[in-house]
C-alpha cells in the first residue's frame, strides 16, 4: 500500500511546496518544522491501522468503553536526516519505543556509492508495529539495507515506512523486497539523476535541516 499524502490538496501538499521551494529553505527552522509535521500527519493516519481493544476507563462520572492500542509502535529513524520527522512521529505516538540507526552513502571513485551502517540501537523488534522515517526515499537501497539491519532485533508484526519525497523507483525496490510494508509519502516523484538523487527533490533534507557536513 502507496499513500501520497499530497494526491489531494491539503496542509500536507502545502508544506511539501515549503520544503521544495529554494528561497524558504534557508529558513532551516521552518524546514525541520515542516518535516515535523508531515511526520504528525502520517503518525494521525498510521494510527487508524493499529490494532485495537475496547477498555474500560473511570472518569469522574462513570465508565467509558475506549478504543486503546493494545501495544505502542516502535518508532525509528536514520540518523540525521530523518530526526525532524522522527520527532513529529513521537509528537502523537508519545509513549512510543524508539529506534536509531546510523547509515550514508559511501562514494566511490567512478560515481557510484555503497551504503555503510555502522549503528543501532533499538529494543527487542519482536511481533511489534515498527515504523521508520527518512524524509527522502531515493532508490531505497539505505531503507532497505536499515530495515534488513532492524530485523535482526526481531520479526516486525508490521511496517510503516514514513518520508517527505518518495521516488517511483525506490517505492518498487521497496515493494519488491518488503511487498507487506505500507508506504506514507508526503509526495512521490517521478525520476531520479544519475547519481541517485530525486528529481525534482528537494535536495540534501539533512543540510538543509542541519547544515552542511563534512563526509569522512
Amino acid at each position: 500500500m502507496v499513500t501520497n499524502l499530497s494526491e489531494a490538496p491539503s496542509l500536507v501538499s502545502n508544506w511539501v511546496s515549503e520544503l521544495r521551494e529554494v528561497n524558504i529553505q534557508k529558513d532551516r527552522m521552518r524546514f525541520r518544522r515542516n518535516l515535523e509535521r508531515i511526520g504528525e500527519v502520517a503518525a494521525f493516519e498510521i494510527s487508524k491501522q493499529l490494532e485495537s481493544s475496547i477498555l474500560d476507563v473511570q472518569t469522574p462520572l462513570g465508565i467509558h468503553k475506549s478504543m486503546l492500542f493494545k501495544q505502542q509502535p516502535v518508532v525509528s529513524t536514520i540518523l540525521r536526516a530523518g530526526v525532524p520527522m522522527h520527532q513529529g512521529l513521537l509528537n502523537y505516538f508519545d509513549k512510543a519505543d524508539s529506534a536509531f540507526l546510523c547509515a550514508y552513502r559511501k562514494h566511490n571513485e567512478d560515481g557510484g556509492f555503497e551504503i555503510k551502517l555502522e549503528y543501532m540501537s533499538c529494543p527487542d523488534l519482536t511481533n511489534r508495529d515498527m515504523i521508520i522515517c527518512d524524509p527522502m526515499l531515493a532508490t531505497g537501497a539505505s531503507l532497505v539495507k536499515s530495515i534488513d539491519f532492524l530485523k535482526t532485533a526481531g520479526q516486525f508484526k508490521s511496517l510503516h515506512i514514513v518520508c517527505a519525497i518518495a521516488s517511483k523507483f525506490g517505492i518498487k525496490k521497496v515493494q519488491t523486497t518488503f511487498p507487506e510494508a505500507k508506504i506514507w509519502c508526503g509526495d512521490i516523484d517521478e525520476t531520479l539523476s544519475d547519481k541517485g538523487y530525486i528529481i525534482p527533490g528537494l535536495g540534501d533534507a539533512g543540510d538543509l535541516a542541519f547544515g552542511e557536513k563534512i563526509q569522512h
